[in-house]
């Protein structure tokens, strides 16, 4: 069973597998400098399709079993799913998986659900309870856009500090501990964290105090140093919030710009597509993990990383009656 050595951080006793894992993303994030490295990448954006929210339905429901296939797994070999998006009352979540027939708890943690979706996973399987637990998210750029900021045919102009919200989803299957790699070794809970950021479009000023929080918290939890890692790995703070970011976490006196990498900006090619401040949303920082990272940490090109999703909890509601944007972001320590 997993140890508890602060309330946030816990290292766990039998570190679950990653047994399997997909991630499958829309056009234009395929034609990103990773795009060779995703399972599938769909040109339809509508995933076949009526709406934005049933393609975002699809397209996690699409990922999920991707995963299964590839671990060789029905699914009726599930015993958990632990998912969650961006939208509303987790709509994506709840309608496109309903047909697996699976058990299912809703996860919102915004962007850093992926992070959190794994920590939620990694701790029931360490516990004894857990078979396979399937720990997934999904965003979709168009429903995303239409909740959070303006329809597409308004025609609004993006500032230079918006992200792109990503066309994608990831998964990963999650087993009781086993020889081979990937594995979960341990999780830090993060809290929010609210700065005051009131601007929805510079999400990365919103969430990158939390991420230096949770890095934080977890390297003192554990009497660890960034050297520890090969890489810390925040999921779509984009071009500003990863700036801030080092710069935060310098002024404690942790320097983690040598091991230092953040989803959003490796997802696009920044000189030919026009992303402004890099890429974002739950699929972001879960597709480029299960597709581009989780191959190379088993491999061995990555012994250990630290794996830290972010997000803004942001409300429209709330924005318009003048709240700021708080962040969260958990922390996840990914082993080979």
């Amino acid at each position: 069973m997993a140890k508890k050595i602060s309330r946030n951080t816990f290292v766990m006793d039998n570190p679950p597998t990653i047994h399997s894992y997909a991630a499958i993303v829309g056009s234009k994030e395929g034609e990103g400098p990773l795009g060779k490295d995703f399972d599938q990448v769909y040109e339809d954006n509508y995933f076949g399709q009526s709406t934005w929210e049933k393609a975002e339905g699809e397209l996690l429901r699409l990922t999920v079993m991707k995963a299964l296939e590839k671990g060789k797994l029905r699914k009726e070999d599930i015993d958990m799913l632990f998912a969650g998006d961006l939208l509303n009352q987790c709509t994506t979540t709840s309608y496109g998986l309903r047909e697996l027939d699976i058990p299912l708890l809703c996860v919102y943690g915004a962007c850093s659900t992926m992070s959190e979706t794994l920590l939620m996973s990694a701790l029931v399987t360490d516990s004894g309870l857990g078979g396979n637990i399937v720990a997934c998210t999904s965003s979709h750029f168009c429903s995303a856009e239409r909740q959070f900021r303006f329809p597409l045919s308004y025609g609004g102009v993006r500032t230079p500090t918006a992200q792109w919200t990503c066309t994608a989803s990831g998964a990963c299957v999650i087993q009781p501990g086993g020889l081979e790699g990937p594995h979960i070794q341990a999780a830090t809970v993060g809290k929010i964290v609210d700065m005051g950021v009131t601007d929805a479009n510079n999400m990365g000023a919103a969430m990158a105090p939390a991420a230096a929080y949770v890095i934080k918290t977890h390297l003192a939890d554990r009497g660890l140093s960034p050297e520890d890692f090969d890489l810390i790995l925040t999921g779509d703070l984009g071009r500003v919030g990863g700036t801030l970011l080092i710069e935060l976490l310098s002024k404690d006196g942790i320097d983690i710009s040598s091991r230092y990498k953040d989803c959003g900006t490796m997802m696009f090619d920044f000189s030919k597509q026009d992303v402004h401040g890099g890429g974002s949303g739950c699929g972001c920082s879960a597709s480029v993990l299960c597709g581009h990272f989780l191959d190379r940490i088993k491999k061995g090109e990555y012994k250990n990383v630290l794996f830290c999703a972010t997000g803004a909890l942001m409300s429209p509601t709330m924005s318009q009656q003048g709240e700021s944007i708080p962040g969260i972001s958990h922390a996840v320590h990914i082993s080979g």
